[in-house]
């Protein structure tokens, strides 16, 4: 493996025995679930609002996990990769301090300039992840100006991500990874046993304009998923006046069950492939004023408390 130079990112000696320290507790939750789903939401519902309000709103609807995500701030992250390692530890305290475990963080993208600041910026974003205690680094992907440098920073830093007790996962999240065979290309590319599959149901839907079925889709990837966005997707209604020069379509900010997608179905073809434990995080839900948000996630709660005949 390749040396690592410091960034001012890891510093001080007190900075990285926070870090160590903080990253070794993703291990005990990991273990603690082993045998079970874990149903959560993300904070991506309440992107409007202050990332505190998500989590009183996730812990209040009954969740005991979460997922970081979106929120209202100059990033539109709650967890990013130029934050400081201080102040991603002080998210992983406020969502504890709720009764919640993130167990996902989706931290935006990387400086892809040169191969070296990707991996720079990779790493940094995994430290931060490790700094709240989560155990899931979830990836958007890129498109095919990046892809070399972006995956060529993913296969760098799988070790990396190992030591600190982080998984990386890719979800179907259009350009070249739109869906389950053009991801498992990827992850055969990266060859890495610590990078795997975020699956993502809804966005199967969306990025084929509801022409390829999550169902059939999740058969060549089954063996590959370690958790799941549970996102429903739904033909636009009316359709809109221009299409997406790239085929996209549909509506996904709509509360799971409320839609096309058969999740029953989905789940019992990733079962198959070996999707027998995992996180299973709410990505959207329907409405946008707090108290019916609040609703919905209490409702897409129930809904996979049914689907998983567990409580959340």
């Amino acid at each position: 493996m390749k040396t690592t130079r410091i960034s001012s990112h890891q510093l001080t000696r007190r900075q990285f025995i926070t870090a160590t320290a903080l990253a070794i507790p993703t291990l005990r939750v990991a273990e603690a679930a082993a045998d079970s789903y874990q149903i959560g939401c993300y904070t991506r519902p309440w992107g409007a609002h202050d990332w505190r309000v998500a989590l009183d709103a996730i812990a209040e609807a009954g969740y005991h996990y979460c997922g970081l995500m979106t929120t209202k701030a100059p990033q539109r992250l709650v967890i990013s990769a130029t934050m400081p390692l201080e102040e991603a530890a002080q998210v992983g305290e406020e969502c504890r301090k709720r009764g919640l475990t993130p167990v996902s963080v989706y931290g935006g993208g990387f400086t892809l300039k040169t191969p070296a600041e990707a991996v720079e910026g990779l790493k940094r974003l995994i430290d931060n992840v490790a700094a709240a205690r989560s155990v899931n680094l979830l990836l958007g992907g890129t498109d095919a100006k990046g892809f070399d440098i972006y995956y060529g920073a993913v296969a760098e830093c799988c070790d990396y991500a190992t030591q600190k007790g982080i998984g990386i996962s890719v979800k179907p999240h259009g350009g070249a990874n739109a869906n389950g065979a053009e991801c498992r290309k990827i992850i055969e590319k990266v060859g890495h046993k610590n990078f795997r599959i975020w699956y993502d149901p809804g966005n199967i839907y969306f990025y084929s304009n509801g022409n390829l079925d999550p169902v059939k889709d999740a058969a060549g990837v089954a063996d590959l998923v370690v958790g799941m966005c549970v996102k429903d997707w739904r033909p636009a209604n009316p359709p809109p006046a221009k299409k997406h020069p790239l085929g996209y379509g549909g509506e996904v900010s709509l509360t799971p069950g409320t839609g096309r997608v058969n999740f029953k179905a989905v789940l019992e073809t990733l079962k198959k492939g070996g999707f027998t434990r995992g996180a299973l995080i709410v990505e959207c839900l329907t409405g946008t004023e707090l108290p019916a948000l609040l609703a919905e996630a209490k409702k897409a709660r129930v809904f996979l408390e049914k689907l998983t005949g567990q409580k959340a």
